[in-house]
This record gives C-alpha cells, sequence and structure tokens, in this order.
C-alpha cells in the first residue's frame, strides 16, 4: 500500500458546511465548473504536480449539489491529476448521467482514448498557460491535441491571465474547436471594467468562437468582500466585469462554483454564498435561465432538455 503524501503547507480545505442559499436556483441549473480530487487513496496524484490538495471526491461533489440545489456537473480535470483522467471520468460515470468532463490529454493521445473519454461523457479539453499550476506545453503540441478532438465536437478550455491575451489572442484564434475561458480571463479588477484591458478580451470573445465562464469572484477579488459570515453580496469589485459580460454576451457565459477550490491561499469561501452572488451579476430573470441553464445545456447536453 502506498504512503499517502501530505497536503501542500498552507492548503485550505473547502468549506464543510456551506449556508443556504437565499438565491434559488432555477431547476435544471448547471455547475459549469467544478473538479474532483482523488480520494487520493483511491486516485493518487500525478507526481509532476505543483500542488497536493486535500481530498474532495465525487460523494462530497454530488452532496454540495444537492445541498445547493444544482441539477448538473461539468468536472473539470485538476492540475493535480496531470494527464490521468480516472479521477474525473469516474465521478462522470457515477452521475447517471448529470454531469460531463473535461479531460487533460497529452499530444500523443490516441483516437481510440478520445473515443473512450467522449463514450464517458468528456466533451472536451483544458489548456493551462498558468505556469505556477503547470507547465505550458508549447503551442504545436496544443495545435496537435485540438486537432485531434475537434472531430468529436469537443471545445477546448483555456485557463490564462490577463496580461497574456495580447500574446496568446492570435494562437487561441487559430484553434479548430470552441472555446471556452476560465473565470473571464483572470481581469485586474483593480482596474475599470470598462478600461482598454477588460474590452480588449471581450473584443476577443465577439471575434471567436467563445463561451466565458463568469467564475471564482473569490479568486479575482481584491477588496471583498469575502463569501462567508453571512455576506448576500460579496466580491462587489468584481460584480461589474461579470455583469458587463452577461450583458454583452448572455447567450455565451457559464457558471460554476470552482469546488473544491484549489490553491485559495486567502481564505475558503462558503459555497451557499457563493450562489447569492449569481443575481449580482446576471439581474434578470432571463439572464439567469441563460446563464445557469440554457447555456449550458446548449454546449454539453445539445437537444436534451433541462
Amino acid at each position: 500500500m502506498s504512503t499517502l503524501s501530505p497536503k501542500t503547507p498552507g492548503w485550505l480545505d473547502w468549506y464543510a458546511n456551506p449556508s443556504e442559499p437565499a438565491f434559488t436556483l432555477p431547476p435544471g441549473t448547471v455547475d459549469a465548473h467544478c473538479h474532483v480530487f482523488g480520494p487520493q487513496a483511491a486516485f493518487p496524484f500525478a507526481p509532476e504536480r505543483k500542488y497536493t490538495p486535500c481530498d474532495g471526491g465525487k460523494d462530497d461533489l454530488f452532496a454540495l449539489r444537492d445541498h445547493l440545489g444544482v441539477s448538473r456537473n461539468v468536472i473539470v480535470q485538476a492540475t493535480c491529476h496531470g494527464a490521468d483522467n480516472s479521477a474525473m471520468v469516474d465521478a462522470v460515470q457515477s452521475s447517471g448521467g448529470r454531469a460531463r468532463g473535461i479531460a487533460t490529454v497529452r499530444p500523443d493521445v490516441t483516437d481510440a482514448e478520445l473515443r473512450r473519454l467522449d463514450a464517458a461523457g468528456v466533451r472536451g479539453v483544458r489548456f493551462t498557460f498558468l505556469k505556477r499550476l503547470a507547465d505550458a506545453a508549447p503551442q504545436d503540441a496544443l495545435m496537435t491535441v485540438a486537432k485531434k478532438i475537434a472531430p468529436l465536437g469537443w471545445h477546448v478550455v483555456l485557463y490564462f491571465e490577463s496580461n497574456d491575451l495580447p500574446e496568446l489572442e492570435r494562437f487561441f484564434g487559430s484553434l479548430p474547436t470552441p472555446l471556452v475561458v476560465d473565470h473571464m480571463g483572470r481581469p485586474d479588477v483593480t482596474r475599470p471594467a470598462e478600461g482598454p484591458d477588460f474590452t480588449r478580451f471581450l473584443r476577443f470573445v465577439e471575434r471567436n468562437e467563445v463561451w466565458v465562464k463568469v467564475t471564482c469572484p473569490e479568486r479575482l477579488s481584491v477588496t471583498g468582500p469575502a463569501a462567508l459570515n453571512a455576506e448576500r453580496h460579496p466580491y462587489t469589485d468584481v460584480v461589474p466585469f461579470a455583469r458587463r459580460t452577461v450583458e454583452e454576451f448572455p447567450d455565451q457565459v457559464l457558471w460554476g462554483t470552482d469546488w473544491p477550490h484549489p490553491n485559495l491561499t486567502d481564505h475558503m469561501p462558503d459555497d451557499g454564498l457563493l450562489v447569492d452572488y449569481v443575481p449580482q451579476v446576471a439581474v434578470t430573470a432571463e439572464q439567469q435561465r441563460k446563464l445557469l441553464v440554457d447555456n449550458p445545456m446548449r454546449l454539453y447536453w445539445p437537444g436534451e432538455t433541462a
């Protein structure tokens, strides 16, 4: 039996007893960005990982889903598992059709393996450009992956910092698949939401086939307040960015919890209070329905009703 690795020093575990949201999610809501960590004893973490998290497996994820009133999940491969998608695939296959997956694959992935993942419920791959999380692959290697997945109708999920968009957007625009951007491209929320930096990002969205996750305010916020202690209006400095995105691209936005919130260092949010962030950025019932139900269903369960 292998010895389990200790957590990264200072690691913040996910919030164990989330509150009841004041905002009632519409029926059919999809959490379009969440992860599973192990459990390590069943699904060991990758040797090349840059962090060792706590366990946060499928049973805990599905318990949170039911507590918050979410109907479905999109489970994104966590970087701590590298290109071994076993934990993610197991969670998707255990969901009774209520989850889809986003994988990490290497350029030498076989068509047979991609077909296996597709049959299991995987619908895309993630490219990470944050060096603190994973070593970025060369662009030609990523293009090889994108060309292999395009015939399956999959998309590419992009995780990058806003400062890196100018040097990456030409490459992003050349990919032969739809694109999904994590966390609004991680804008600098100390700058104006109407300013040139975020406007450049939105024009990139406009020019390409891009979906945007208006997710992770707890990761982007500088001034808060945090989603803790019954705070029903958290992360007010992020709200203008998410609200502008929802207003300009109501049919291309997605929402998710980011549970179990990897690599947070300041605080661990109460997931119930994160739900109460939603009506701050999607202010009408129509916007909420598109963000939470219609858009993710169209992307991940086309032809199905919520």
